[in-house]
């Protein structure tokens, strides 16, 4: 049975594949550490936005804190910078739809076929939020950011779950497309502006560029790596 102490777990546990995915991973190594040994928050640093108005930021923050609260494991979403790592990734290359095909016709299409839409990804991300802050007006009389952190969770369940109806873009996909966000601006390496000062990596024990520590393999086979992680960054 999961530790019911670390709200994350509750959330995820009924948060689909990708969810469970998330919540593996962020158990496979990690114990709770008592409270004098918990992971400080990184600095988060000013800096500035490049694509997300205020609003957009806003509910960002407030739906990847509720995925990834502040707990024993690490510090919430938005101090590990998964506002920034979408920001960056959105005012991209790939938020613009480079590469991706969009002469149509654009027809529903099944889940394994990938992304259908004619929206780039930065249009699809800023009708997502604009759609789900009028569902929750609608639904708890104010926009996300401002909902308790018991209402948000409520919240994105019933999105996951494809119960929100949203206008014009699916509420279960826009959930899949926000949970993938936050478990890659987690986990990715912190040159792209998310896991802060290497938060995941030092909690499930991952050291970084693999390639830089093929003579450590016999070393720390079948145990704990507590090597200090290396990013690109460090290398660069």
């Amino acid at each position: 049975m999961a530790d019911e102490s670390i709200p994350r777990r509750r959330f995820l546990q009924g948060a689909g594949a990708a969810a469970t995915a998330l919540s593996t991973t962020l158990t496979a190594e990690a114990q709770p550490a008592p409270a004098a040994e918990r992971a400080a928050a990184p600095q988060a640093g000013n800096e500035p936005l490049l694509t997300l108005t205020a609003t957009e930021a806003a509910f960002l923050g407030a739906a990847y804190d509720t995925i990834i609260p502040a707990d024993p494991l690490s510090p919430s979403g938005t101090d590990c910078g998964l506002v920034n790592y979408i920001d960056r990734q959105l005012a991209g290359a790939w938020g613009n739809g480079a590469r991706f095909y969009r002469g149509g016709p654009f027809i529903p299409g099944k889940p394994e076929q990938g992304y259908q839409l004619s929206l780039t990804p930065r249009e699809f991300f800023a009708a997502g939020i604009k759609a789900a802050n009028e569902w929750s007006r609608k639904t708890y009389g104010k926009e996300f950011d401002r909902l308790s952190p018991a209402d948000r969770e409520a919240a994105l369940k019933t999105m996951e779950a494809g119960k929100a109806e949203f206008a014009d873009i699916g509420g279960k996909q826009f959930f899949e497309a926000l949970l993938q966000s936050a478990m890659e601006g987690f986990f990715a390496d912190p040159i792209y502006g998310g896991n802060r000062d290497k938060v995941s990596w030092r909690m499930i024990g991952y050291p970084g560029l693999p390639a830089a520590y093929a003579d450590k393999a016999l070393e720390y086979r079948g145990k704990k790596v507590v090597i200090e992680p290396k990013s690109i960054a460090d290398f660069s």
